[in-house]
């Protein structure tokens, strides 16, 4: 008979659904449903539980397998803890009219939603306890702890986590269950005094006297708080296991005492998630705008610096102003153009965190919208642009300005060597006293200098030809070259007249002169214009050169080899002058004719031709050597244009196919954002990988610049092109990745699941026709037919949210914003002031230690420092405004 009480008990016990299924679990003991001490525990426990409600009716019970037999207080403890009428019970006394009274009872608890199972009005009527209990217990699981609710836990669950959170600070407290951890009576004390701190002096109680500490707590609990004293302290110490029912019939007593306390809190929460929010969200637009402010500084110091176009004055300057502008592209810009995708990646991050909490959109300073650092940014390259060309062509310039230097000053100290004492030559008047002959031979010498002079005006020509340039191409030594090229002219002019007036002068004498030696005349004119040609020779066998690539010096080539076809020629020429000599010695000799001195007419003698012939022999081999050299360094610098454009043909395609990659990538995602994040991160970490291509560009480009080599006809990709490509590269990557963060952040918060996001994707793609990223407006409006939206009143204001900026194209991002806002709730600002309401105790204004005390530490300061002073009819000293206050969360405002 017992074990058959006992099964049947058992199920009853499992079978009630006052719970959801999932958290039924076997509340009872099997060997401890005949315990004494447990029936002892549950009937002090349950009588004073019913006591404390029948009390409000004027009535009580004394024994309670006894009191509700006849059922009459047992419909009068439904009706008072429920507060509904339940039918008029039968006033007979015989046991029909019992067990009538005790099924309407256990029809209404039925009716609740509570299933009995083998359990009867008879076991009631007859006084069986364990079945009375059993019922009771019931009653109250339905109506004290079933809609107990604690971050959505229910029942038992959420009462024992509101207990774990309100005993969590005091110490050797630690409520894991109902019922050994209550046994040393702190965990009573500690939910008193958490709720009402006076009423117990926590510090002085001892985990070592647990009589003390349960007495302690059920005194105060029946004189302050109106809470009856259900359980013995001596049952509960004595036990080894006190039972669970009982304590959690006294715990939900203390729940619903504090319930008030619990609704506080639940405001209290629910403020701080707000004010925390706003919190981060003030710190991301401080970030934010330090940020902005610090890389729109850098690019204010570095434009006037890349817009200085002062030239310097040598190549050696200019080269280190190149040098320096390398490092500058180097070292200094890379960091920036990170900071740069960083603060739009924030920027993003930051708007996408104002929409999901329900706060307007992040409005930059002045001057630091991400467009106003994009206009900053695009001025700085241009000015980076405008400062290398300029760079190169002032280097071009210094070298064609060295080189036309070194030209004028030898071809300058030439001729300042070929008119040396020739004006003193002039001016002699030894026509005066010569014979005949000699003055004949006097006026052929004169002759020969005047085809000296003229052969050397083209010299002079080309000196202040070089000159001109100079002036003209800004050289800083132009007032030097200016003042020697003026002396050498007047010099010029000097020589021109001396020598027509020295020609005047023998003319007027030839008529005397009757004897010329023809042999001396006929080698005077064929030695000085061979002469000057092996002069003219020698100049251009020491010409420097400047070329650019190997056509230009493969042309100096063949011109040299030119010339040297024509020294056969010039050798029979030298042959034949000398000849001419030779034959004046030996018609001398042969006359015995004595000579008193050189050829008269002409000062080139046989020994200065030979010596000029070997001296071109002699250059020419050198000239040979300067142009093979000159021609392996243009092979060279071929070289590296040829190695620059090999990589830079393989760069440029890569960098353009990964760009369109991530295009096709962002339109075509498939998996979970998680999936697509971590391959997107796994695609960013191959580009990365393929830095060093870039580096090595890098190091080709210096190469080449370093040879001062100015153009590359191998390729169409130039180094500033292919920065400026992968720069976008790693930009545009990152805002990808960027982009599926913020659609994580906006189905997290939204409570969006994978599959409707695939939905929202499909939709969007399926009229992204041209597989820009974007909807136009005709493009979204179908769109949103097709999930169901109608009307262009509605389209446009769908339009207006989607699209404030008015510039027709529909992001995903915004698409999925406010799909998300359609479906989903958030919170807002009459929430908030809800919630300050409780806190304030229905008052219109908040008091600053109302808010310590129901907030954390540095949430409450942030509100008492940003709230206004209450003006209202009713307001006292220090009262505070929070209904502004949380208006201003949600709305325009200087938080």
């Amino acid at each position: 008979f017992c074990w058959t009480v006992t099964l049947i008990f058992y199920g009853y016990y499992t079978s009630t659904n006052y719970m959801d299924p999932r958290e039924q679990e076997n509340d009872w003991d099997r060997d401890l449903l005949l315990d004494p001490a447990w029936e002892k525990q549950q009937r002090k426990t349950f009588t004073a539980w019913c006591n404390s409600h029948l009390r409000k009716a004027g009535t009580q019970i004394e024994n309670i397998e006894e009191d509700f037999r006849d059922g009459l207080k047992l419909m009068l403890l439904l009706e008072v803890i429920s507060g509904e009428r339940l039918p008029k019970p039968e006033r007979g006394k015989m046991r029909v009219h019992k067990i009538n009274n005790v099924n309407k009872a256990l029809d209404y608890i039925a009716g609740k939603g509570v299933k009995l199972v083998s359990i009867g009005a008879e076991e009631i009527v007859d006084g069986n306890a364990k079945m009375t209990l059993g019922m009771i217990w019931t009653i109250i699981l339905r109506f004290a702890i079933q809609d107990i609710s604690v971050e959505e836990t229910s029942a038992k669950e959420g009462l024992l986590l509101w207990c774990q959170r309100k005993t969590a600070p005091y110490k050797n407290v630690n409520v894991q269950n109902f019922h050994i951890s209550w046994k040393d009576g702190l965990a009573f004390n500690a939910l008193i005094h958490r709720h009402r701190p006076e009423l117990i002096d926590y510090d002085k109680l001892r985990k070592d006297d647990p009589l003390t500490n349960l007495n302690n707590a059920f005194e105060v609990a029946e004189k302050y708080l109106d809470i009856p004293k259900m359980m013995d302290a001596e049952d509960i110490v004595n036990t080894a296991r006190p039972d669970e029912k009982a304590i959690m019939t006294y715990v939900s007593c203390f729940y619903h005492a504090f319930s008030g306390a619990q609704k506080a809190e639940t405001a209290a929460n629910r403020i701080c998630k707000v004010l925390a929010v706003n919190q981060e969200n003030e710190h991301l637009m401080e970030d934010y705008e330090k940020l902005a402010s610090d890389l729109l500084d850098w690019i204010r110091r570095t434009i006037p610096w890349l817009e200085n176009r002062a030239p310097e004055k040598t190549m050696a300057e200019m080269q280190q102003k190149l040098e320096d502008f390398r490092g500058y592209r180097r070292v200094h810009k890379p960091p920036k153009v990170q900071e740069k995708c960083q603060l739009e990646i924030n920027f993003n991050t930051l708007q996408t965190k104002l929409r999901l909490s329900n706060r307007p959109a992040f409005m930059p300073s002045e001057g630091r919208m991400v467009s106003d650092i994009n206009g900053s940014w695009h001025n700085l390259e241009g000015a980076e642009k405008g400062y290398e060309e300029w760079m190169l062509n002032e280097i071009r310039r210094l070298e064609r300005l060295d080189h036309l230097a070194e030209k004028f000053r030898q071809k300058a100290t030439i001729h300042e060597s070929w008119t040396d004492g020739k004006e003193a030559m002039l001016t002699q008047k030894d026509y005066e006293t010569a014979s005949l002959s000699e003055v004949k031979a006097l006026l052929r010498k004169h002759e020969a200098f005047e085809s000296d002079l003229a052969a050397h005006q083209d010299r002079v020509e080309q000196i202040a030809a070089i000159a001109q340039e100079l002036n003209e191409l800004d050289y800083y030594d132009s007032p030097s070259v200016n003042a020697r090229c003026q002396k050498i002219c007047e010099q010029w002019d000097a020589l021109g007249s001396l020598t027509q007036s020295r020609r005047e002068s023998l003319e007027r004498t030839e008529k005397q002169l009757e004897s010329i030696d023809e042999l001396y005349l006929e080698y005077a004119k064929r030695a000085a214009p061979f002469n000057n040609w092996m002069e003219g020779a020698m100049e251009d066998l020491q010409d420097m050169f400047i070329v650019h690539n190997i056509e230009e010096i493969q042309g100096l080539i063949t011109a040299h080899e030119q010339f040297k076809s024509t020294l056969p020629e010039a050798n029979k020429e030298r042959e034949a002058i000398q000849a001419i000599q030779a034959e004046v010695q030996k018609i001398a000799q042969y006359n015995g004719i004595k000579l008193s001195g050189g050829n008269p007419y002409t000062t080139i003698t046989p020994k200065s031709i030979d010596n000029k012939w070997d001296k071109v022999e002699q250059l020419v081999p050198q000239r040979d050597q300067a142009l093979q050299e000159e021609l392996a360094k243009q092979q060279s610098n071929d070289h590296l244009r040829r190695k620059f454009a090999t990589q830079a043909n393989i760069v440029g395609p890569w960098i353009q196919t990964k760009m369109e990659e991530i295009g096709r990538i962002s339109i075509e995602m498939n998996g979970t954002l998680e999936d697509q994040l971590v391959n997107l991160r796994e695609y960013e970490q191959s580009i990365i990988e393929y830095k060093p291509n870039i580096d090595q560009l890098e190091g080709d480009h210096q190469l080449i610049q370093e040879a001062l080599i100015f153009d590359n006809k191998y390729t169409a990709y130039t180094m500033e092109h292919l920065r400026v490509g992968w720069e976008q590269l790693l930009t545009t990557i990152a805002r990808t990745i960027n982009e599926i963060e913020n659609q994580i952040l906006t189905r997290d918060a939204k409570g969006i699941s994978q599959e409707q996001l695939h939905e929202y994707r499909t939709s969007f793609n399926h009229f992204d026709k041209d597989h820009s990223g974007g909807l136009m407006a005709e493009e979204f409006k179908a769109c949103l037919i097709s999930l169901g939206y109608d009307g262009d009143a509605e389209f446009a204001r769908i339009m207006g949210i989607v699209d404030p900026n008015n510039s027709g194209v529909v992001t995903f991002q915004a698409f999925i914003d406010f799909m998300s806002r359609e479906t989903t709730d958030t919170d807002t600002a009459d929430q908030v002031i809800a919630s300050f309401k409780i806190l304030a105790a229905d008052k219109n204004f908040i008091m600053a230690e109302e808010l310590r005390r129901e907030l954390p530490p540095d949430q409450a300061e942030y509100c008492i420092a940003r709230m206004a002073p209450y003006s209202g009819p009713d307001a006292k000293p220090g009262a505070l405004d929070y209904m502004s206050f949380s208006t201003a969360l949600y709305g325009e405002s200087d938080l």
